[in-house]
């Protein structure tokens, strides 16, 4: 089975390096996020369908000479969740270092300092996510090295 976990991590690692190196470079350029949100789902379902792989070869029996390849196999799942978390975070942060406690202190505010907080809340947002992204993709690349025997 190795001939299918292989390539099926190297396509987790690609499109996860993709959408590190789409959403970075977003970040940096302080752009709109374009495509980025969407290539970072498509990078996420791939990770979690690689797990699905690896579970149902792990049910039926096959099993890779490092234990090792198991916790760069799963641990994706784990990185996109705390990368949501402290996505999810990133908005009360931007929000609390400027002093607004609810929505009805930010409609105070004037119009370009609102854009301003917009965002920043949406920079930091895809900073998070690029780096959860790279995170992955680093982790699919050491399964793909771990699986032999598969």
């Amino acid at each position: 089975m190795t001939h299918v976990v292989v390539p099926s991590a190297l396509v987790v690692a690609g499109v996860n390096l993709i959408a590190a190196l789409v959403g970075g470079e977003r970040w940096w350029r302080v752009r709109d996020p374009g495509a980025f949100w969407p290539l970072l789902r498509l990078a996420q379902t791939c990770a979690v369908l690689f797990a699905a792989l690896c579970g149902v070869l792990a049910l039926t029996g096959h099993r890779p000479d490092s234990g090792l390849f198991w916790l760069y196999a799963l641990l994706p799942i784990a990185v996109g969740v705390v990368g949501e978390q402290l996505r999810l975070a990133s908005a009360q942060t931007v929000l609390d270092a400027r002093g607004v406690h609810d929505t009805a202190t930010m409609a105070t505010l004037p119009e370009s300092e609102q854009h301003s907080i917009v965002v920043a809340i949406v920079r930091r947002e895809m900073g998070v996510m690029a780096l959860a992204a790279l995170v992955v993709a680093l982790l699919a690349l050491r399964a793909a090295t771990t699986a032999a025997g598969l």
